[in-house]
C-alpha cells in the first residue's frame, strides 16, 4: 500500500498566496465594474444623495437644476474662482498642483490644487474628511476623476458640480443657495450673486456668503472681476460648445 504524501510547507505556501492573489484580482476587477457602472449611471441620471449630505448633521436640503436653469454667471464664477484651465486640462491641473505646493513649503496655512473634476469626483462619490483614511480617499478620488474625465463631457462635470456641492449649512448645490440667499432661483443668479457664492464653496460652513467680510468678501470681488475675464476669454468654452 502507498501513503499519501502530504503536500509540503512550500507547496502549501504557494497554494496560500495564489488563492490570496486571486480573491484580491476578483475585488479589483469586482470594483472596476461597479465603479464604472456608478460613473455611467450618473452621466445620465441625477446622483439622489451623496455621503456629506447624508454625514451632514444639519440634515441636508438640496434641487436638482440642470445647468441649462442655471445662470452663466455661475459657472464662470466657480471657473474664475475654482479652477481657472478647466476646459484645458483633462482630470488634474499640474499647474495648479506645483503652485499649492510651492505656496505650502512657504505657508502654514495649506491650499490645495484641486480641479473642478476632481471635487465632483470626490462630492457625488466619496466622502469628506483629512483623518486616517485620507490617503485611501484621495487614490479613490483619482480614480473617479479619471472615470468622469473619460466617461462624462466637461458639461456634465459642471452641472453635477453646480448640484452636488455644500454651499452653507445644510445646503446643497447652487439652486438650494440662490434660494436661501437670494430667494429666487439660480437661472436669475447675477455675475456679483454668482461670485459670492462661489467665495463660499471652499469652506461653506464659515464662510457667509450673505454679509460677507474679510478674505471671503474681498475674495468674492476679486471673483467677481475675474468672471469677467473668464467670460471674454472663452475659458468657460467647454461647457457651452
Amino acid at each position: 500500500m502507498f501513503r499519501r504524501r502530504k503536500p509540503s510547507r512550500s507547496a502549501a505556501q504557494h497554494g496560500f498566496a495564489f488563492r490570496v492573489a486571486t480573491s484580491i484580482a476578483r475585488i479589483i476587477v469586482l470594483f472596476v465594474g461597479v465603479s464604472v457602472l456608478w460613473v455611467v449611471l450618473y452621466r445620465f441620471a441625477p446622483p439622489p444623495v451623496t455621503v456629506t449630505m447624508l454625514a451632514d448633521s444639519s440634515g441636508f436640503h438640496k434641487q436638482w437644476t440642470p445647468l441649462s436653469r442655471i445662470d452663466r454667471s455661475m459657472v464662470d464664477a466657480v471657473i474664475a474662482g475654482e479652477d481657472a484651465r478647466f476646459c484645458q486640462h483633462n482630470d488634474f491641473d499640474r499647474t495648479a498642483i506645483e503652485q499649492a505646493l510651492q505656496r505650502n513649503a512657504q505657508s502654514e496655512r495649506m491650499r490645495g490644487g484641486s480641479t473642478i473634476s476632481q471635487q465632483t469626483a470626490k462630492n457625488a462619490f466619496l466622502w469628506q474628511g483629512s483623518g486616517w483614511d485620507r490617503w485611501l480617499r484621495k487614490g479613490l478620488e483619482t480614480w473617479f476623476t479619471f472615470l468622469i474625465e473619460h466617461l462624462w463631457d466637461k458639461r456634465r462635470i459642471m452641472e453635477v458640480y453646480l448640484n452636488v456641492a455644500e454651499t452653507g449649512i445644510g445646503t446643497y448645490g447652487v439652486e438650494a443657495a440662490a434660494q436661501r440667499y437670494y430667494h429666487h432661483s439660480a437661472a436669475r443668479l447675477d455675475p456679483v450673486e454668482a461670485a459670492r457664492i462661489a467665495a463660499a464653496l471652499p469652506a461653506p460652513k464659515r464662510r457667509a456668503v450673505i454679509g460677507a467680510s474679510g478674505f471671503t468678501r474681498r475674495h468674492g470681488n476679486a471673483i467677481a472681476a475675474r468672471s469677467g475675464v473668464v467670460r471674454r476669454g472663452a475659458l468657460d468654452g467647454c461647457v457651452y460648445e
